[in-house]
């Protein structure tokens, strides 16, 4: 199970969820169960999203681990 971390727009779609573990062999698939768990909103956000395994950028064919931390990063802006 890898742990999931979630930031700004994403974290609010996911009601507050900051990190959960959840399943999956790839990116992909931690991804597609988050949004199958957090719905429409949530899957919404993620085509503008990026996503980093353990601190490395990611794409969905990502292998992940047991333990790996998969992060889904929304776009930001700032003033």
């Amino acid at each position: 199970m890898a742990t999931l971390r979630l930031f700004a727009s994403v974290r609010e779609a996911a009601a507050g969820e900051r990190s959960i573990t959840i399943d999956g062999a790839t990116v992909g698939q931690v991804v597609d169960a988050a949004c199958d768990k957090f719905g429409d909103h949530f899957s919404a956000l993620i085509p503008t999203c990026k996503v980093w395994v353990n601190g490395e950028p990611a794409e969905r064919d990502t292998v992940v681990h047991d333990q790996d931390e998969v992060a889904i990063l929304p776009p930001v802006s700032g003033g």
